[in-house]
């Protein structure tokens, strides 16, 4: 069976990743007829230029990010509005939290996630302290009692070696040397998209994730594996050609 390797940078993943979620099924049918709400993000991010079909500042579209413990870059504190999208069309008097108060079966939220376990299809999403449980934490009993479509866009590089359920019972006991720890919310039964499941939406190739890590700008970069017939092979091919030079998320934003 005719096979390819592709390594991917991060923000070519992510730029991969947003370009399958706006094909997806549910996705163009929550366009057409329903509400589609992405929250902030990093992979959301892309996910709203695509979505949008125009560039963004990047630091506007972000929260509870991770950044180096020293020499941090100065990002601009100014924010955009939350994107919510009813009948495809930008909808500025709704936000994350009361566009899942109109939202019906069928409709679309996208989330992304800070830990993943693939074989399992469990995220795990970071929380902070005292704010109800973040975003995930208002949105899960809407979710489920609403039957919206979750959707999980999140890079294989968010891949962990521990148990997501185990990792979530340590992170939210309580501790006595740090009052105000993050919390951890593991997610189950959303429609997760990784680069696996990009190049199959995208080019119906199977694909495997077959090594990590690089360096000089390719750190957390993932080599997949792509195999298919000959025709979906150099599909998936064009694609990742048409990713390449991706620049690195808040490259062009940073202050």
């Amino acid at each position: 069976m005719p096979a390819t390797p592709f390594v991917l940078t991060p923000a070519e993943s992510k730029r991969l990743i947003a370009r399958a979620v706006v094909q997806l099924p549910s996705v163009k049918k929550a366009l057409s007829d329903g509400i589609v709400m992405a929250s902030t993000g990093s992979t959301n991010t892309y996910v709203l230029e695509e979505l949008l079909g125009e560039k963004i500042p990047q630091h506007s579209y972000l929260s509870g990010i991770t950044l180096p413990a020293k020499d941090a870059p100065n990002i601009p504190a100014d924010r955009r509005n939350d994107l919510v999208l009813v009948k495809g069309r930008p909808d500025d008097s709704l936000d994350r939290f009361s566009a899942l108060e109109r939202m019906e079966p069928g409709d679309v939220f996208i989330k992304g996630a800070n830990a993943l376990n693939y074989d399992t299809q469990t995220a795990g999403i970071l929380i902070g302290g005292h704010g109800g449980g973040g975003t995930i934490g208002a949105a899960m009993g809407h979710v489920v009692g609403r039957r919206l479509n979750l959707v999980m866009p999140v890079g294989l590089e968010k891949c962990i070696a521990d148990d997501i359920v185990e990792v979530a019972e340590r992170m939210n006991t309580p501790d006595e040397y740090d009052p105000d720890p993050p919390r951890m919310m593991p997610v189950v039964g959303a429609d997760i998209v990784t680069e696996i499941e990009a190049l199959r939406v995208l080019a119906g190739v199977e694909v495997y994730h077959v090594a990590s890590g690089g360096i000089a700008g390719a750190e957390g970069a993932v080599w997949l594996l792509a195999e298919g017939s000959s025709d979906e092979v150099a599909a998936a091919k064009r694609i990742v050609e048409d990713l390449r030079g991706e620049p690195p998320f808040l490259a062009g934003s940073r202050s």
